[in-house]
């Protein structure tokens, strides 16, 4: 894993797209996902040093800055956030389920990897924006309290960049609900 992830999220395709090439341009960094996501933005996510991926996305962000929903850099990652934006993550031994929803797909990323970090809890997805309208959710899982702690740190980082929609903790999820979800 690299030291740094970042991302850029674009109301347009055709910015996304010509956004993608400024940020390869301007500094060595490996793209891990480039793609049109619902309803017809474009997000890019980036790794790699963190001074190079700071270099991207603030290139990013000054060059095409009008067209720009929001963005991230993180170092250090969670190790929990690629399994759970991939949607393999195992679920063992939960006592709760955590949900929360975002309007924009960065601010679900970084406020997942917030969650992560705040107690011992497992990412299970984290849906970017797609049939969702633009809007993201992620899932965790873990005891009551981990659970409570961590959607509580989400909810706030989400809020501190104006992106927070909705969240919910459910105690002792019934087996019937995990099919549903999982």
């Amino acid at each position: 894993m690299k030291k740094a992830i970042g991302m850029a999220e674009f109301i347009t395709v055709s910015e996304g797209i010509a956004a993608t090439d400024r940020m390869i341009k301007t500094a060595e960094i490996d793209v891990i996902e480039a793609q049109t996501v619902c309803p017809g933005k474009y997000i890019v996510i980036i790794s790699g040093e963190i001074s190079a991926v700071n270099a991207a996305v603030e290139a990013a962000k000054t060059h095409h800055g009008a067209k720009l929903i929001d963005s991230f850099v993180l170092g250090n990652p969670h190790e929990s956030i690629f399994p759970a934006i991939y949607s393999n993550a195992e679920v063992t031994g939960a006592e709760a389920l955590g949900v929360m929803e975002t309007f924009s797909a960065a601010s679900a990323i970084f406020a997942a990897d917030a969650a992560a970090k705040t107690a011992l809890v497992e990412l299970i997805e984290l849906r970017l924006a797609r049939g969702m309208c633009g809007k993201s959710y992620l899932m965790l899982t873990g005891s009551v309290a981990a659970v409570t702690a961590a959607i509580e740190r989400a909810n706030a980082a989400a809020s501190e960049r104006g992106m927070f929609l909705d969240s919910t903790v459910i105690p002792n999820p019934d087996k019937k609900l995990w099919k549903t979800i999982l």
